[in-house]
């Protein structure tokens, strides 16, 4: 019998390194193919406006991916939260020297995992001290 949150946990680490890959190998179609086709979906990159709709997010990744100075991007420290049919990545970008923190939600749609919503931003913190180690959190799991 398989492990249905062990086997979703693993299929929405894959999809998100899946997205990684397709940002730092500017790899347009790839990233395109992660994307949500029918259910909402939404983006914040830093330092943008929010975009809403599947036409807006694609279209702003196909400028990300096609600037000669756009960076490589690293994910580090994935934490996965299942929700049913939703998932939520929380992680760490490495970007050149700089450090910025990730929110990806991805939902089940045709049987795979998508990408619906993705947002980074920089961190005040250093990069040591950004993700707390799960057997240092209060008691319930909460920071604030």
């Amino acid at each position: 019998m398989t492990d249905r949150p062990t086997t979703d946990r693993n299929a929405v680490l894959a999809a998100n390194r899946a997205f990684y890959q397709a940002f730092t190998g500017r790899d347009f179609s790839a990233m395109d193919r992660l994307w949500a086709s029918r259910l909402p979906v939404s983006c914040i990159h830093p330092g943008w406006t929010i975009l809403f709709g599947r036409e807006a997010v694609v279209s702003s990744w196909q400028d990300v991916l096609r600037s000669p100075r756009g960076p490589a991007v690293q994910a580090r420290n994935e934490r996965v939260s299942l929700y049913g049919d939703t998932a939520v990545v929380l992680c760490e970008e490495i970007v050149g020297d700089a450090v910025l923190v990730a929110t990806n939600l991805f939902a089940r749609e045709d049987g795979e995992w998508r990408l619906a919503h993705h947002q980074a931003g920089p961190v005040a913190e250093p990069a040591s001290q950004i993700l707390t180690p799960p057997d240092r959190l209060p008691p319930g799991g909460l920071l604030h």
